[in-house]
């Protein structure tokens, strides 16, 4: 009996022990953890972080970006908000959210709205932009093409209207297409591309004009791109109010410049200015003869007009050529190099190349 006793003893407290530890809620938190994982999940479209839960369950660590896909939608294949007011007194507080995931459908939803209800939004552009822009300086790329995408949405729905904020949204777009990630900078430029196309080229090219001076190169080669595509939207008579002299002092002064793109710009630019030049003195060229030639039909002061012809063309053409205008508006080795650019391309066009 004493060594059955003993036995009973020996085994009860495992017994209890395992049923005792089988019988504490460790379980019971992590289930209700997960609960609240789950809620979370159906609050958001893209997949939530999980949740790592140490022993004393205190500590939590995020699992990052490769378990996490966002997907980029196109602005064609956006839908429209289900309730445009309540959408919009969430909107700031989403954008300023700490939970990135949450930024993103915040982001989303500016893309929307200025898309299907951009009067809506217009009284909130002075406090949504600059949201706009924390996102874009944000090391996590996701996050960062959905704030290039809605960038390129804000442009197309308000153009001039955002001016007045353009300077630190530009400044930022500048900088993430020139970065080395592809994919952010293809959506940069896209939004670039965009920037030129829908604001006004007399607004857009003085915020231009001072990155073309900036300290990165890159940046500087991004900018004369923007500046090369919005000048031939000022068109003829918008570029002589704005100063083809200016313009070709601008255009020279990125030439010598240290990125292929800011010099190929920089040509693209200059061929452009020389046509519009050309133009603008054609007519005062030939408006000249056709006065002088009425006399000549007379006989009488036939011999009178001939003098009179001839001088007045050569030195119209001579003082009114693209070459002597350089001469007269840059230095001479800007000249020289503006004029190389000219005359290569005019005789490769000569030649059918």
């Amino acid at each position: 009996m004493s060594g059955q006793a003993l036995k009973d003893l020996n085994t009860m407290p495992a017994s209890e022990r395992k049923n005792d530890n089988s019988s504490k809620g460790n379980f019971t938190k992590p289930h209700s953890e997960n609960g609240n994982l789950e809620e979370k999940h159906r609050k958001t479209t893209a997949s939530v972080v999980e949740t790592v839960t140490s022993g004393d369950e205190s500590v939590k660590t995020e699992v990052e970006v490769g378990n996490i896909e966002i997907e980029y939608i196109e602005s064609e294949n956006l839908n429209d908000v289900e309730d445009v007011d309540m959408t919009l007194k969430a909107l700031l507080a989403g954008l300023d959210s700490k939970d990135w995931v949450l930024v993103c459908e915040s982001l989303n939803d500016v893309r929307r709205i200025s898309i299907f209800h951009k009067e809506s939004m217009f009284n909130m552009l002075e406090n949504v932009i600059p949201l706009i822009v924390k996102s874009l300086k944000n090391p996590r790329s996701a996050l960062c093409k959905t704030a290039i995408m809605t960038s390129a949405d804000v442009f197309s729905a308000y153009s001039d209207h955002i001016i007045d904020s353009l300077d630190p949204l530009l400044l930022q777009l500048l900088l993430k297409s020139s970065q080395d990630k592809r994919f952010v900078c293809e959506a940069a430029e896209r939004a670039l591309i965009a920037m030129t196309a829908w604001l006004s080229p007399i607004l857009l090219l003085p915020k231009l004009e001072t990155y073309l001076k900036h300290r990165n190169p890159r940046i500087r080669a991004k900018a004369s791109m923007c500046f090369c595509r919005s000048v031939p939207r000022l068109g003829v008579e918008g570029i002589k109010a704005y100063g083809i002299d200016k313009l070709i002092q601008i255009a020279a002064s990125q030439l010598s410049d240290q990125l292929p793109e800011s010099r190929e710009a920089a040509r693209t630019l200059l061929l452009e200015l020389q046509t519009v030049y050309e133009k603008c003195s054609v007519p005062t060229q030939t408006a000249v003869p056709e006065e002088d030639s009425v006399p000549t039909q007379t006989p009488v002061p036939e011999e009178d007009s001939v003098p009179i012809q001839t001088p007045v063309p050569e030195e119209d053409s001579e003082m009114g050529s693209w070459e002597h205008f350089c001469q007269s508006k840059l230095s001479r080795l800007s000249a020289q190099a503006v004029l190389r650019v000219t005359n290569v391309a005019r005789e490769g066009i000569a030649l059918g190349y």
